[in-house]
């Protein structure tokens, strides 16, 4: 299935006489990939299969671990570490390239937190995470929230409640804005940062509206990225949204299951991979994505 495009602007981003390049199939719930490049290799998660699962050109994929408490979103800190969210646990954790395990958030307030779902990190280290689940009898926290872990791991900050399914979240170039889209109201909103790391709630607006209010199967966001010129990749139902600083959807990469999350990649950062509940694949795009770590 070729690119769909909707405005000429979308051909100085990406080639759409391409289909996605499968590089793994066969998956329970694929999701959260990140690459290590200056190992050239990708790791993403199997959610169902609460496995990770590793990518490299010479090998292809490749069991990376076991039990991996059905992580989720991956991204890597600063310093490199791989994080993830564990859906089973309920915590957030980080790796040593040791193997060295550190808990960075499992409560808030003395309540456990829900599932969390996805992680960035800023270019100073604080950490930050969506955490949907909520309501939930079985769940403590009684609302799905977004949060913040300082540099220091010495303290967590709710710096938003009031999503009913929080899920992907990326920084802008600069990192003065953070979108964050909320799977359930089929809308990217975007914040400004405050210089403390906290969002500014009074600046919260709809970025886009992904889904029809009456449509409540199509294009529910999940995760997304956003590329060195600031336009987002966001995947959903459809395939993955391409959409410009602007708002505007220029077009769409489709997937013939529902697409999850994305990641950059590759030596120029021009690779996108893309996993859905059953594949990982790759498409190439013009403009570079952001590194992680920056």
């Amino acid at each position: 299935m070729p690119i769909d495009r909707l405005a000429p602007e979308l051909d100085r981003l990406i080639s759409v006489d391409q289909e996605i390049e499968v590089l793994g199939s066969g998956y329970g719930t694929a999701e959260g990939p990140i690459w290590f490049k200056e190992e050239g290799y990708l790791l993403f998660s199997d959610i169902r299969g609460s496995k990770r699962w590793k990518w490299s050109p010479s090998e292809g994929v490749t069991l990376f671990l076991e039990s991996t408490n059905g992580a989720n979103g991956l991204t890597r800190d600063i310093q490199g570490r791989l994080i993830a969210c564990e859906h089973e646990s309920g915590r957030v954790r980080r790796y040593e390239p040791d193997g060295t395990e550190t808990v960075i958030a499992y409560s808030y307030r003395g309540k456990r937190l829900n599932r969390p779902n996805d992680v960035v990190v800023k270019s100073d280290g604080s950490i930050y995470f969506t955490n949907p689940g909520a309501p939930d009898p079985a769940l403590e926290l009684d609302y799905s929230g977004v949060y913040r872990v300082a540099p220091d791991l010495g303290s967590i900050t709710l710096i938003a409640g009031d999503f009913v399914f929080p899920n992907g979240l990326a920084f802008s170039p600069d990192e003065s804005i953070l979108y964050i889209d909320d799977y359930r109201r089929g809308h990217i909103r975007a914040f400004d940062v405050q210089p403390n790391g906290t969002l500014a709630l009074a600046t919260s607006r709809i970025f886009i509206q992904t889904r029809d209010v009456l449509d409540q199967r199509a294009d529910s966001p999940d995760g997304m990225k956003v590329d060195s010129e600031g336009n987002v990749y966001c995947t959903g139902p459809n395939g993955v949204w391409i959409i410009d600083p602007s708002g505007k959807h220029l077009g769409t990469i489709p997937t013939e299951d529902a697409s999850t999350n994305v990641a950059w990649g590759g030596d120029d950062w021009k690779t996108l991979f893309i996993t859905t509940r059953t594949i990982m694949g790759r498409v190439t795009v013009k403009v570079p994505g952001i590194p992680v770590p920056q």
